[in-house]
């Protein structure tokens, strides 16, 4: 944890405001500009880790890459003792976690988040990028009623040629280094089978957040990351097999 008043180049940290498995966010001050901004910093043990830096380097190359009101702004990059950082917009307001932790949402105002975040994820598939892995945890709801897509570090630069097969990570609540990338009660049957990603990927991990505003309930609760895996691809092929016709019509 860095104490306040510590300077990254123009940058001083003022306050900590978060930290993951992807790095510690911090309240800081851009001195050149003179505005609070949030940085983002890859902790120094983890520093010789491959699989993490790349992870973060791929979060900045996405983020850096969208310009849209509903997803989060990259201002800058930089180093620290050989560990990255990145510097966004600093926002003010609460996850979407923290909002479904009260119960569910309003239906008008359930469907006017899902329209921001229908629009973010728009301009991010038309730059062949994915999210994989799209939660509550990852959507934040600003003071103002604008919603920003947070989180892009496990962002697929999707293309048709290399429609985004990967390695893969998996855990129950959270998202860790290791095996199918994305988060078990969100997470798309392809995930699930470690096969193909693309748009339609994000459109049912975005499926299942609005079920969730509007229930107040996930649609995928099991006690492990295997059983809610298996719940998710059980229940789509039910849906799948129902829509089948019982015999051929002639």
């Amino acid at each position: 944890m860095l104490p306040s008043g510590t300077k990254l180049g123009p940058y001083e940290i003022q306050s900590q405001i978060g930290a993951g498995g992807m790095g510690e966010v911090y309240k800081a001050r851009d001195t050149r500009l003179n505005r609070d901004v949030a940085l983002k910093i890859l902790p120094e043990s983890f520093a010789n880790d491959a699989e993490r830096l790349r992870r973060f380097e791929q979060e900045t190359q996405a983020v850096a890459a969208l310009n849209h009101p509903n997803i989060l702004a990259i201002y800058d990059v930089g180093t620290r003792d050989n560990s990255p950082f990145l510097v966004s917009e600093l926002l003010d307001g609460e996850s979407l976690r923290s909002l479904l932790d009260r119960g569910p949402i309003a239906q008008r105002k359930a469907i006017e988040y899902a329209v921001q975040i229908a629009n973010g994820l728009a301009a991010a598939h038309d730059k062949g990028i994915v999210h994989r892995d799209l939660k509550p945890d990852n959507l934040f709801i600003c003071r103002d009623g604008r919603v920003k897509i947070l989180d892009f570090g496990l962002a697929k630069l999707a293309t048709k040629e290399t429609p985004g097969v990967d390695g893969a990570t998996i855990t129950g609540q959270q998202t860790a280094a290791g095996v199918v990338m994305g988060t078990a009660s969100y997470m798309a049957p392809e995930q699930v089978r470690g096969g193909p990603i693309d748009a339609r990927t994000d459109m049912f991990s975005f499926g299942v957040v609005l079920y969730e505003m509007l229930s107040g309930k996930r649609a995928f609760h099991r006690d492990s990351a295997p059983e809610i895996m298996t719940a998710n691809t059980v229940t789509l092929l039910s849906m799948a097999s129902s829509r089948r016709p019982s015999r051929i019509p002639t």
